[in-house]
């Protein structure tokens, strides 16, 4: 099948699984992973009506951007060093993988000096993996309330990255978690916090994260296929 034709399916799907949860399917954005996919692919989903691509390297993006251009929306999902914070406010309309407070400082700094608001996600650990990145869940609050004092960044909600398994259902209490926390942070009106977005799902699970109220899905292999 083509990269049209996989798009075309797994938007299918994320309306088929919004429709089951009660749900407009177009309050489900798709964030089309590019991570290892050459210019060429990235013009074919782009043009079969890719609206966000989303990478995990800033340098890889920043060599992709150089050559396409702003064809669509670029994302950063991965981890971000807070050395390269200069380079991601320049290129990315949202930042996925805000986890702790010296790289919401650094952001901060670095949008001033171009005088931008750069809109951020906090990434939560919500399974505590060591080898994850995030915040953990009982430290994401103080880290909202921190990040929400910097006038240079916009907080629009949570992100986060299940333990791998074969089986999507095992990914649901997770994305359950993800979202009654956001719930319970909106609640408390912060200034300058917004929790409209919950970035979360992937190729494997998307559809369960959908269920759960995920806004933005992250999937790469679905519509690409298995990365080389």
């Amino acid at each position: 099948m083509s990269i049209a034709d996989n798009l075309k399916t797994v938007t299918d799907r994320i309306a088929s699984a919004a429709q089951r949860a009660g749900r407009d399917p177009s309050s489900v954005k798709l964030v089309v992973v590019t991570k290892t996919v050459d210019a060429t692919r990235i013009r074919e989903a782009v043009a079969a009506g890719s609206k966000i691509l989303g990478e995990n390297r800033v340098q890889e993006a920043k060599e992709k951007i150089e050559e396409l251009g702003n064809v669509a929306s670029w994302h950063l999902i991965g981890h971000l060093q807070t050395n390269k914070a200069k380079y991601a406010v320049k290129l990315f309309e949202l930042i996925h993988s805000v986890d702790n407070r010296e790289l919401a400082g650094e952001i901060d700094r670095q949008a001033a000096k171009i005088n931008k608001v750069q809109p951020v996600l906090i990434e939560v650990s919500i399974a505590g993996e060591a080898s994850k990145a995030g915040v953990r869940i009982d430290e994401t609050m103080d880290l909202i309330k921190e990040a929400a004092k910097l006038k240079n960044i916009a907080i629009h909600g949570l992100m986060t990255m299940p333990p791998f398994s074969e089986n999507p259902e095992d990914s649901r209490p997770y994305f359950r978690k993800l979202r009654e926390l956001a719930q319970s942070t909106a609640r408390k009106g912060l200034p300058g916090v917004s929790m409209k977005e919950l970035s979360m799902g992937m190729s494997g699970d998307f559809e369960v994260a959908i269920e759960e109220g995920a806004t933005m899905v992250r999937v790469g292999t679905a519509i690409f296929g298995s990365r080389k």
